[in-house]
């Protein structure tokens, strides 16, 4: 992987997590304050950015049914302000080579000699599920998770068929628009319709959305306009019933506990 020396012109292609600014990692904040110029996407903070560096901040994430900024604009931009000397950091949600055209990037700075790194970020994944209590992966339950795209739902298709239905936990990103249609091919393909599912939007955030459900009842939710969203299809999912229950024994117990304090 390039590095260059950082000193003089240098692209920096960051992961920004899956929305929360406390999740970027020390380096992402690091290079931040070094830049020279920032390229941002949609979903991130961007008080939070402005906060941090005192660089030019562009937004030029793409969003599903928006105007946005051709990817070989982005790609040009970035090797124009590198050739004129500037530190140049690319912020992307996510994980930049998770769905993200981070590789797309890379490969664009190589072709035009311009030195460059990748600095990983937490992907909406895997932090998505965690934060609502679901694990992607569970002793007993699954050993393996498989991450695709909705946004194509002919390359959802060709990502399922190599597995066996129900196999692993399946994890769908920019699948929410269409999310009935991944429902009903995954039911055609025969993952039964009574397995669990869970629909996470704005992970991370105040905005943060979770619903649960079955395979069969996923494309009736309706999960809040405008919020960017990830289906994790799985027995996985229940365990984030078990841990509600739990949490609200516990809290019933401290109830308990404090009450016969104060008799």
């Amino acid at each position: 992987m390039p590095s260059g020396d950082r000193r003089g012109p240098f692209v920096s292609l960051v992961g920004a997590g899956p929305g929360d600014p406390e999740l970027w990692t020390v380096r992402a904040v690091r290079r931040l304050e070094e830049a020279d110029l920032v390229l941002y996407d949609a979903l991130v903070d961007a008080a939070a950015l402005c906060a941090v560096t005192r660089a030019p901040c562009f937004c030029v994430g793409k969003r599903a049914g928006r105007r946005s900024v051709r990817q070989e604009t982005i790609n040009r931009v970035m090797i124009r302000a590198a050739r004129e000397g500037k530190r140049v950091v690319r912020l992307k949600g996510g994980d930049p080579f998770v769905f993200g055209r981070g590789a797309e990037e890379a490969l664009a700075l190589a072709m035009a000699g311009i030195p460059f790194e990748v600095v990983p970020g937490v992907t909406s994944a895997t932090a998505a599920p965690a934060l609502a209590g679901i694990p992607v992966t569970h002793r007993g339950i699954a050993s393996a998770f498989l991450v695709v795209s909705g946004h194509t739902i002919e390359a959802f298709e060709a990502a399922v068929q190599a597995v066996r239905p129900n196999g692993v936990s399946l994890v769908v990103l920019m699948g929410l628009a269409e999310r009935a249609t991944v429902a009903a091919r995954l039911v055609a393909r025969g993952w039964k319709p009574e397995t669990p599912a869970a629909i996470v939007c704005a992970a991370s955030t105040s905005d943060e959305w979770t619903w649960t459900g079955s395979l069969a009842q996923l494309g009736l939710a309706q999960p809040p306009d405008g919020l960017a969203g990830v289906l994790v299809v799985g027995d996985v999912v229940r365990v984030r019933e078990v841990l509600a229950a739990a949490s609200s024994r516990e809290t019933d117990d401290a109830e308990e506990v404090s009450y016969g304090r104060n008799r």
